[in-house]
Order: structure tokens, then C-alpha cells, then sequence
């Protein structure tokens, strides 16, 4: 069995477990209507090819996995304590961060796991570019935005460590081009 054929089997019974979930039934006829239902949705709607490059590395993955829950809890604080200090609102605004991903796989990764974590949202991506323009809740100081970078950075460097070949040199530290709204 090919690789190819491994992953449509998995998103088949992905697809499978989903509509059982849905239906919160598990019967014979639940996953047999799933399976049917997988089959029509995968014959009729393909995903393209996504082509991979590189290779899964687990201990980087793990990290990964570790500093993003971190990161996720970190900011979660961070935005509790803006909620409930007294005083104005932290100051927020748009900042620019260059990538020094290849594949548009990792690049999607990267976005999705900027989203999760609080006080953050990724606006715009330039894919040829490997840029992305990411809402930021609190660039009131030049030790704001570093700390910023230094989480965007680490992320990257996983994520590169984790999941691809090699990584065009990473680009200089980023100025604080920023869009305050």
C-alpha cells in the first residue's frame, strides 16, 4: 500500500468518526452511512496535493507542542491581567513577521498555532513573500514587541527542527514595524 493510499484510508475513517460523533449514535448503520458518506465527500471534493518536503523529527514536535501550550497559557494570563488591572487598555496593534519557511504546509502550521494563542491574530499572509501581518494585543513597549519576536522565533525554529528538510537562513531580527490601532 502506498503512502498515498495510507492517508485517504485515515481521512476516510476520519471522516468516518466524524459523522458517528455527529450522529453520537455508534450502530452498524452509523458507520456504514459515514463510511458512505466519507467516500462521496472524498470522490467529490478532493483536496489537492499538498507536496511535502522533509521529514517528521518527534523531540522537536514535542517541543513544539510544549512551548505552544505554554505560550497559549503565558498570554492567556497576560490578557486576564489587562481585563482586571486598573488603567487604560494595553496599546495594540499590527506587526510584520518574515518566515523563513519552504513549504506552504509549515507555513499554515505556523499561522494556525499564532491564532491559538491569545492576544494574537494572524490578518494577512503573503505567501510568496512568507510573510504574515499578525494583531497584537499589547505593543505598548520596545520589551513587548521583543518578547513578541523571541516567541514568534522559537516557534519557527521548532517548526523547521520538526518538520522540514532544511530552512533558508533565517532572516534578521525584525524591526518593529508596526500598524498601532
Amino acid at each position: 500500500m502506498t503512502r498515498d493510499n495510507i492517508l485517504r484510508a485515515g481521512v476516510l475513517v476520519w471522516l468516518t468518526a466524524v459523522w458517528v460523533a455527529l450522529w453520537g449514535q455508534i450502530s452498524p448503520a452509523n458507520v456504514l452511512a459515514g463510511f458512505m458518506v466519507g467516500l462521496v465527500i472524498m470522490v467529490t471534493l478532493p483536496l489537492p496535493r499538498i507536496p511535502v518536503r522533509g521529514r517528521l523529527r518527534l523531540l522537536p514536535l514535542i517541543r513544539l507542542v510544549a512551548a505552544s501550550v505554554y505560550y497559549a497559557l503565558e498570554s492567556s494570563l497576560q490578557l486576564a491581567w489587562f481585563a482586571l488591572r486598573p488603567g487604560p487598555p494595553p496599546v495594540s496593534g499590527v506587526l510584520r513577521v518574515r518566515f523563513a519557511f519552504r513549504s506552504d504546509l509549515v507555513l499554515v502550521l505556523c499561522t494556525n498555532l499564532l491564532n491559538l494563542i491569545p492576544g494574537t491574530m494572524v490578518l494577512e499572509i503573503d505567501r510568496q513573500q512568507c510573510v504574515v501581518y499578525v494583531h497584537v494585543i499589547d505593543i505598548g513597549s520596545e520589551k513587548a514587541v521583543a518578547s513578541f519576536y523571541r516567541t514568534i522565533r522559537h516557534i519557527e525554529r521548532l517548526l523547521i527542527a520538526g518538520l522540514e528538510n532544511r530552512a533558508t537562513p533565517l532572516p534578521p531580527p525584525d524591526t518593529p514595524e508596526e500598524v498601532r490601532s
